[in-house]
């Protein structure tokens, strides 16, 4: 079983991203669950969403607390929360950051990847000028980080899930993937 825990902020996509991905992973044959956990449920506060995936029933029903990998929406939330709490050794982390991933290696012996999501958001007119939806942009990129999940699935999944603006959520997620960028040594500290 590989676990995810998406760190985000309301109003980001974090748990439609969740529900993407578990879409795009069900079409390609295998076991998912996708679920939030919400503190207080308004724009701009912590968010977390859960995917877990297996080839086989998953029969765990329970909050993700030692995640295989991460997915961190809002590089703030570094600063205000230990998102690597119960990461996995030799777990993956993928930031939405225009910093490149070397600046991120203080986080441990992690695999580490930034991609900037706010810009390619902002680029196909997803979301605001000051608060992009960066949801289909970061599962586009995590796709290609991971390796658990087609691109093409991905992108089938955002029109099952995502069916308004379609085109520019399918061209934000080929372009986050085109653009990442990965720490290729988990980095000891």
């Amino acid at each position: 079983m590989r676990e995810l825990r998406i760190h985000g902020r309301g109003g980001q996509g974090a748990v439609i991203a969740s529900k993407i991905l578990a879409v795009a992973i069900f079409r390609e044959g295998r076991w998912v669950q996708s679920f939030p956990a919400f503190g207080v449920e308004r724009r701009g506060a912590p968010v977390t969403a859960f995917l877990r995936m297996d080839d086989t029933p998953i029969q765990l029903r329970c909050e993700i607390v030692a995640p295989d990998d991460l997915i961190v929406l809002d590089p703030t939330l570094l600063a205000a929360i230990d998102i690597t709490t119960g990461l996995k050794a030799g777990g993956s982390i993928l930031i939405n950051s225009p910093l490149p991933p070397e600046e991120y290696s203080h986080l441990g012996p992690y695999r580490i990847a930034t991609v900037d999501a706010n810009t390619v958001a902002q680029k196909h007119g997803l979301g605001s000028r000051t608060q992009p939806i960066v949801n289909t942009a970061i599962v586009g990129a995590y796709a290609t980080f991971s390796g658990v999940v087609s691109l093409d699935a991905v992108c089938e999944a955002i029109a099952e899930e995502v069916p308004v603006h379609f085109d520019a959520n399918v061209a934000a997620a080929r372009e986050a993937a085109g653009q990442l960028r990965v720490l290729q040594e988990a980095v000891n500290v």
